[in-house]
């Protein structure tokens, strides 16, 4: 047989069964397809049998529509199902109908594209076959139906992957593609979507990212998307003009006309600018290109995006900006726009992805402090509250720790339901270890003194004194609560515990300043000279566990008797041990010269630092720190130290006028002088002063200003003075006018209650914030 003689193609259509899909609101139809070649005489030539299948998808299939009306509907329209299985039809209309909507909520977690059809209102009466591309691209050539119906032949050979080797060869193809899409795009969605759906394909993988490029596609969709939502500007105010006009003429039939085309119109933008943000998307895995777009104002296009309703396109539009807040550029640019108001109109939702890429966006944004005050006004901190019983409520507490480290919103907390939450949330906690959000949160929250009150009220009580430890960083009304859990809290250090554990036991014990506390019945009680001591060897245990026991130290060195028997115990040898052993460590030296100056005030510990240590010289040797806090801790001891030993007092006085006269001689040398000023020398051209004189002159160190004698000698009842709040400035220190004129402190200050001089209700530690 010649290929000559066939003249005719017979086709024919044999329905099969019937059903419902598994996921979608459609039914499936399957049937075969028995194809025949004819001579001219009639006679068949070939024939080939085939099963396809077709889907009938039910948009508007929902628990009020009309099933028997529905159903004639498909059997009138769909020629492969016979008007005798009307009433199998109508059964499997109502069981989609009624189908619970699990499978549903499943499918409408896939956001993307290529699960979802590309546009509404096409199907193909025949499957697309690789070897007839050339009569798909010869379709891009006609009038938009045939574009569109060639544009979609070839999505639906792009969505297998097998295929796409062989499309990135035929160039023609590609270039047909992209001439049409730069040139019609205009005039129909459903080709700008169905071409861009074709491209989308490739851009699933990163290896055919450069055809895109090539083709400027990328390019093409930012002005697509751009010119889309001016013209659903456009929509909304035409839509506002029609309501009005037809409130004022009390006919409603415009508006309702008007308002069914907006919703077709947008259901078939939102499906264009879905496609072609997701094929951005993944173009932005190169930064380069991310970079681009950038500066092509993608930022403000999907942050204007963020107002519309349909839930898979905000999936979509939010991930896209959580992938680029990571960049710093982004980020302000979010800042900028009123990104952080759009996005909390979103929190809380039903969609659980888009609430949970919601979250993490604004996670991103929360490290920035403009940005956190944003979610403050936006009223956000009571709907993150609601979600800490939720799936989300790690992400919700995360946010909610980076907005309590602003000091200016810690107060907020307490007027929601936050803190009791939180709370217990922390005692329900049955795992050895405690999220380090989840405490962290909570540390912040009680640095502020409603919200400690509040954790502390009723039951709470208790446990937070005891079970998880707060440390609780308020005024005196709030540590007096701690005194009856002192035992509780001085029992756990001795046991083998958790070092984190017996750190915040050891922080809130450090912390509980109170005159009415007797210290050496807690020490005696729990045994706690030794386990302080062993614990002050240098890697002996983490520096946090070494320096929470020095601070504790300082705490209890207040007490007489507590100082006389850390003393006994060999704790001051061991201080300078470690001291050497830190002395690069800031804190570490701050807190141990701050041991000594609590001690230096019992006779019982001053003979034995003065007499049997070298602590005095060490501290001599910090006098000129760099550090500002050491150098006055260090000052006020010295100025102790020199009042009840005269050696002593000596060699400070002698290092202080070599420091001092160190700097004026160098003032002296870097000066040219063109003649020698009467008031340095005297008659004999000697120095006015000299060394032996100024040592002799104790009026130059302490500028008493009528307050000390002019020996220079202080008798304890002064400090006493001071302790009573007699002649001080802020933060327990003596006022400017009891400085001489070296900036150096012209008197022993008052004896503060931490090693910085101030109060720990004052929240001014050095390196040490609440906020950790």
């Amino acid at each position: 047989m010649q290929a000559d003689d066939a003249r005719y193609l017979k086709r024919k259509y044999k329905g099969g069964s019937l059903d419902v899909h598994p996921t979608e609101k459609a039914l499936v139809v399957q049937y075969e397809v028995e194809a025949t070649i004819l001579r001219e005489t009639g006679d068949p030539m070939l024939g080939e049998r085939k099963e396809c299948q077709k889907i009938i998808r039910l948009k508007s299939l929902n628990s009020n529509t009309d099933i028997a009306s529905l159903a004639r509907k498909v059997v009138e329209e769909c020629r492969l199902i016979s008007p005798s299985r009307l009433p199998e039809v109508e059964q499997l209309l109502f069981y989609l109908q009624n189908r619970k909507k699990s499978a549903e909520k499943k499918e409408k977690k896939q956001i993307k594209p290529r699960d979802l059809t590309p546009f509404e209102g096409i199907e193909l009466d025949e499957e697309a076959n690789i070897n007839s591309i050339d009569d798909y691209v010869e379709l891009l050539y006609e009038d938009i139906p045939e574009k569109i119906r060639g544009a979609t032949l070839i999505l639906h050979l792009a969505r297998n992957p097998d295929n796409l080797e062989e499309l990135l060869q035929n160039e023609t193809a590609l270039g047909a593609l992209a001439r049409v899409l730069r040139e019609d795009w205009k005039q129909s969605v459903d080709l700008a979507t169905t071409i861009i759906y074709v491209f989308f394909c490739f851009s699933s993988f990163s290896q055919f990212h450069g055809l895109i490029t090539h083709y400027k596609i990328g390019a093409l969709c930012m002005s697509i998307i751009e010119h889309e939502l001016k013209r659903y500007d456009l929509w909304q105010d035409e839509l506002q003009k029609k309501k009005k006009a037809d409130i004022l003429s009390n006919l409603k039939k415009e508006y309702e006309k008007a308002l069914k085309k907006y919703h077709g119109l947008l259901t078939k933008q939102e499906q264009l600018l879905r496609v072609a943000l997701y094929l951005l998307l993944n173009l932005s895995e190169d930064t380069r290109t991310e970079l681009k777009m950038r500066n092509k104002n993608i930022v403000h296009l999907l942050v204007k995006t963020l107002d519309r309703d349909s839930e898979e396109l905000l999936v979509l539009v939010v991930s896209f900006l959580k992938k680029l807040s990571i960049f710093l550029e982004n980020k302000n640019d979010m800042a900028e726009i009123d990104t952080v108001e759009k996005l909390a109109k979103l929190v809380p939702c039903e969609h659980e992805d888009l609430l949970n890429v919601t979250l993490r966006l604004l996670l991103n944004l929360s490290f920035d402090t403009g940005l956190r005050s944003k979610m403050v006004q936006a009223d956000l901190l009571p709907k993150l509250t609601s979600l800490l019983d939720e799936a989300q409520r790690q992400i919700a507490m995360c946010i909610l720790y980076h907005i309590s480290m602003d000091d200016r919103f810690k107060s907020m907390f307490a007027y929601t339901d936050c803190i009791p939450q939180v709370m217990k949330m922390l005692f329900d906690c049955v795992e050895e270890r405690i999220d380090a959000e989840l405490i962290s949160f909570c540390i912040n929250l009680a640095a502020n003194k409603r919200n400690a009150q509040i954790m502390c009220e009723g039951e709470n009580r208790y446990k937070c004194a005891t079970k998880k430890n707060i440390e609780d960083q308020n005024r005196e009304y709030t540590r007096e609560i701690f005194i009856d859990y002192v035992g509780d809290l001085a029992a756990q250090i001795g046991l083998k515990e958790e070092e984190e554990f017996v750190i915040e036991c050891l922080g809130t014990l450090s912390n509980l300043t109170i005159p009415d506390l007797d210290w050496e019945l807690v020490l005696k009680e729990y045994n706690l000279v030794p386990y302080l001591k062993d614990h002050l060897k240098p890697g002996s245990a983490e520096d946090d566990l070494i320096l929470e026991v020095v601070i504790m130290i300082g705490t209890v060195s207040m007490d007489d008797s507590c100082a006389v028997m850390l003393a006994k115990s060999g704790i001051i040898p061991a201080l300078i041990e470690l001291l050497n052993a830190q002395q690069e460590d800031d804190e570490f030296v701050c807190q141990i010269v701050y041991v000594f100056y609590q001690m230096v005030f019992h006779q019982a510990t001053r003979d034995v630092i003065i007499k049997e240590t070298q602590a005095p010289a060490y501290l001599i040797d910090l006098m000129h720190d760099k550090n500002a806090e050491i150098r006055k801790v260090c000052d006020n001891t010295l100025d102790i130290i020199a009042e009840y030993d005269v050696e002593w007092g000596k060699k400070i006085q002698s290092e202080k006028f070599r420091w001092h006269n160190s700097q004026w001689l160098e003032m002296v040398e870097n000066r040219q002088m063109d003649e020698a000023e009467p008031f340095m020398y005297g008659d004999d051209g000697e120095p006015f002063l000299q060394n032996s004189d100024i040592l002799e002159r104790p009026d130059l160190f302490y500028s008493a200003d009528g307050i000390i004698p002019a020996d220079g000698a202080i008798s304890p009842e002064f400090f006493t003075d001071f302790q009573n709040g007699d002649l001080l400035g802020p933060q327990g220190f003596p006022s400017s006018s009891l400085t001489d004129g070296y900036g150096q402190m012209g008197v022993t200050p008052a004896r503060p209650a931490t090693a910085y001089g101030f109060r720990p209700d004052e929240q001014f530690y050095y390196g040490y914030t609440a906020s950790r």
